[in-house]
């Protein structure tokens, strides 16, 4: 019987993993569940689990990434007053505003970015 692979695992290249680790225990309210100088891991509520790699240990090397992240993490939460909520509080953690609270075409929504330039949305699709 064939198995279908479901993802469960993101990993983000990053330049300090102890940085990045202490960034995302803020964002996340929790610990990483493993750390070492090349990498830490948290595990979501959602069972997502988030890794943080030392981009010069990742093996094999990693050759050619985009100067800026291509792609997002994305935080869906329930109403536009919890989109506003988070956006607050991260101002209040000082983390780096790409785009503040919005409407778009498939709802209300926030981007920030971590120290390595990866892009942190926070939505909810029936925002209007």
């Amino acid at each position: 019987m064939k198995t279908a692979l479901q993802p469960n695992f993101m990993l983000f290249y990053v330049a300090s993993p102890s940085e990045s680790a202490a960034f995302y225990a803020r964002i996340l309210g929790r610990e990483p569940v493993e750390a070492s100088p090349g990498f830490a891991l948290f595990v979501l509520d959602s069972g997502l689990k988030l890794g943080l790699w030392a981009r010069g240990g990742v093996e094999p090397a990693v050759e050619g990434l985009p100067q800026h992240a291509s792609g997002e993490l994305a935080f869906a939460v329930p109403d536009v007053a919890a989109v506003q909520a988070a956006h607050q509080a991260w101002l209040g953690l000082g983390i780096p505003m790409l785009q503040a609270p919005t409407q778009m075409d498939f709802g209300f929504t926030f981007t920030a970015s971590d120290p390595d330039g990866h892009r942190l949305r926070v939505f909810t699709p029936q925002g209007d």
